[in-house]
C-alpha cells in the first residue's frame, strides 16, 4: 500500500510538472521588430483533457489614463470580474459589442470606476465612447494556463498537466499563431507574428454612427 501511495503521488507531481518555452518575435512588413515589443503578446495553453478554471477569479483593472487603456491588452478567465478606474480629469466610457461578452458602464468621471463580470470565454475588444483612439482588449480564457513574454520575447509556461494541448499565441495585430503539441515534450517554439492589423481599427460608437470631431479632444 505504501508503494502504490508513493507512486500515485510521483505521478501526480509530475501531471502538473511540465513545461512548454519558447521565443516570441515581431514582424512588420518582413522586419524584425525590437524583442520588447511582444510583451504584451498572450500566451497560452488549452490541454485537450478538461481542465478547471478558477470559479471566483481575484478581480482586475483596465485603468483609463492619458486617454489609453492600460494595460491595453488584458488576458483574463472566465467569470473574471474587471474594474474599469477612470484616472483622468475627464469623462470616459467603457463598452464593447462583443458576441456574448457585450456590455456598456455608461460615462463616469474621475474615480473608482464600475466593474463588468465576464462569464463567456472569447475576444472582448473594448472601446470609449468619448474618444476613437481608446481601444483595449479583453482576452476571456477558459484556462488558467496562460503567461506574457519577457522583455527579451521569452516565455515559459510552467506546471502544466502532461498530455496534448493547443498552444496560441495572441495580439491584437496578427493572426493567432497555433501549434498542437504535448506538454512536457514539446522542444522550443520559435513563433513569428507579423503585425498585418491597425492599431486602432475602424469602428462606430455604441449607437453604430460615426465619432463627432470632438471624440478625441483634449482635456
Amino acid at each position: 500500500m505504501r508503494s502504490l501511495l508513493w507512486a500515485g503521488l510521483l505521478l501526480a507531481g509530475s501531471a502538473g510538472a511540465a513545461t512548454i518555452e519558447g521565443q516570441v518575435t515581431l514582424y512588420l512588413d518582413g522586419k524584425p521588430l525590437r524583442p520588447e515589443e511582444a510583451a504584451e503578446a498572450v500566451v497560452y495553453f488549452r490541454p485537450a483533457a478538461a481542465v478547471t478554471v478558477p470559479a471566483a477569479p481575484p478581480p482586475v483593472e483596465m485603468v483609463t489614463l492619458r486617454k489609453q487603456f492600460s494595460p491595453r491588452i488584458l488576458p483574463v478567465t472566465v467569470g473574471t470580474e474587471v474594474r474599469f478606474p477612470n484616472q483622468d480629469p475627464i469623462l470616459h466610457n467603457a463598452f464593447s459589442t462583443s458576441k456574448d461578452n457585450g456590455f456598456d458602464i455608461g460615462l463616469y468621471g474621475q474615480g473608482e470606476g464600475k466593474a463588468q463580470r465576464f462569464d463567456h470565454p472569447g475576444y472582448v475588444r473594448v472601446y470609449c465612447n468619448v474618444h476613437h483612439s481608446m481601444v483595449g482588449h479583453i482576452l476571456v480564457l477558459d484556462t488558467p494556463y496562460f503567461v506574457r513574454p519577457d522583455a527579451q520575447g521569452r516565455f515559459r509556461l510552467k506546471d502544466l498537466p502532461a498530455g496534448k494541448g493547443d498552444l496560441v499565441v495572441w495580439l491584437d495585430r496578427a493572426t493567432p499563431w497555433h501549434a498542437q503539441l504535448v506538454a512536457g515534450k514539446a522542444e522550443a517554439q520559435a513563433v513569428k507574428l507579423e503585425l498585418a492589423q491597425k492599431k486602432i481599427p475602424p469602428h462606430m460608437n455604441k449607437f453604430g454612427k460615426p465619432y463627432g470631431r470632438s471624440g478625441d479632444g483634449g482635456y
